[in-house]
């Protein structure tokens, strides 16, 4: 009985790092990336709508009538998109964020 409850623990405490990990990545990289793209010359066409869309499936009023879907969709379903959207971004734009990144890293040091 006891190492079940272990064994349970042990998955939703490894469930719960996974998603961590998940929005340190957005945080770290893709939502300055989708940030610089917003303001880049060369943006798509769809990242605007596209943003805007997003922004709007994040404050929906179903986030406060149903908590346990408005955490999944906030905790799981947005830096999943998020990601992918930045995955979609053309090369120009991705290499204007490289080179200014770059930048910024010798500033620092």
């Amino acid at each position: 009985m006891w190492g079940r409850a272990r064994t349970s623990w042990a998955i939703r405490e490894n469930a719960l790092k996974r998603i961590v990990a998940l929005w340190r990545t957005v945080g770290s990289q893709d939502l300055r990336l989708l940030w610089f793209a917003i303001r880049h010359e060369n943006r798509p066409g769809w990242l605007l709508p596209g943003l805007a869309g997003l922004a709007l499936f994040a404050v929906e009023p179903m986030n406060f009538a149903l908590p346990v879907l408005g955490a999944v969709d906030e905790f799981v379903l947005l830096p999943l998109v998020l990601h992918g959207m930045a995955k979609m971004l053309p090369m120009q734009v991705l290499d204007g964020f490289a080179r200014v990144s770059t930048a910024r890293m010798r500033r620092r040091t």
